[in-house]
């Protein structure tokens, strides 16, 4: 039982900070619109920080309402 225990534990230790990825809308500076990405972008003469959303959907959504995005 303890066995059964210790991989439920491994595997809710492992699965559950990839379910809390963050995704950032980013600016592209310069012109050619706003891109979802997985990290936050650290180049700011490429690119401006637009937002952090919990859900690909949300950054999307968000996004899509962004009048520098269009």
């Amino acid at each position: 039982m303890k066995k059964y225990l210790v991989v439920a534990a491994l595997t809710v230790a492992v699965v559950t900070p990839a379910l809390a990825a963050d995704y950032y809308v980013a600016l592209r500076v310069g012109g050619g619109g706003c891109e979802v990405m997985t990290s936050q972008p650290t180049d700011t003469k490429k690119y401006k920080m637009m937002g952090k959303y919990s859900s690909e959907a949300d950054a999307k959504a968000a996004m899509a309402k962004m009048a520098e995005c269009k």
